[in-house]
């Protein structure tokens, strides 16, 4: 007879190899013994391409949550990683908004690290060209978003897209960690 659980499905609201690698990855990390199936959907995000304020992608990440859950209504839990722009002190900064939402309605919310984009990307940025475009022009990339990114390509991989994507999946899982607490 086997007693193991059935695998705890998770749906990650993109279709992005980085994304759905960096939840699987942190849902390991913070609750290591279940076994995980892990899939990415593609849905909207309701926000612009390029969002351009700390609200507008902290929105993105909600909506996409949501619209995967529409999609995907049986999963256990689901993931919205939403990544944005902001100016700040007249130079572009940017960051991420990781949403996660469990079957019973529990939500976890977190952001990720904020970095200053070069101006030759800001440049772009500021003209209409979303972020991961904007990267593979100046650093003569391709699809550069679906590897290691702008914090990698600015860091030469010390940090990796996954890795930063990680630690703020980590930390919107903190609800799900602590379930004893109301958060």
């Amino acid at each position: 007879m086997n007693s193991q659980a059935p695998p705890q499905t998770i749906i990650v609201a993109s279709q992005n190899p980085v994304k759905i690698g960096a939840a699987l990855e942190s849902f390991l990390r913070m609750f290591p013994n279940p076994i995980y199936t892990v899939r990415g959907v593609s849905v909207a995000s309701g926000v612009p391409d390029q969002p351009f304020s700390d609200d507008e992608t902290l929105c993105g990440a909600l909506n996409r949550v949501q619209n995967a859950r529409a999609l995907e209504p049986d999963a256990d839990y689901w993931v919205g990683i939403e990544g944005g722009v902001d100016t700040h002190a007249g130079s572009l900064q940017s960051f991420a908004w990781v949403v996660i939402v469990g079957k019973g309605g529990r939500t976890g919310k977190a952001r990720t690290a904020t970095y200053y984009l070069p101006e030759e990307t800001s440049r772009l940025v500021r003209e209409g060209m979303e972020l991961g475009h904007a990267d593979d022009l100046v650093f003569g990339r391709s699809n550069s978003k679906q590897h290691n990114g702008s914090v990698g390509l600015l860091t030469d991989d010390v940090v990796d897209r996954s890795a930063y994507y990680v630690q703020a999946v980590i930390l919107a899982l903190i609800p799900f960690k602590n379930a004893n607490l109301t958060f």
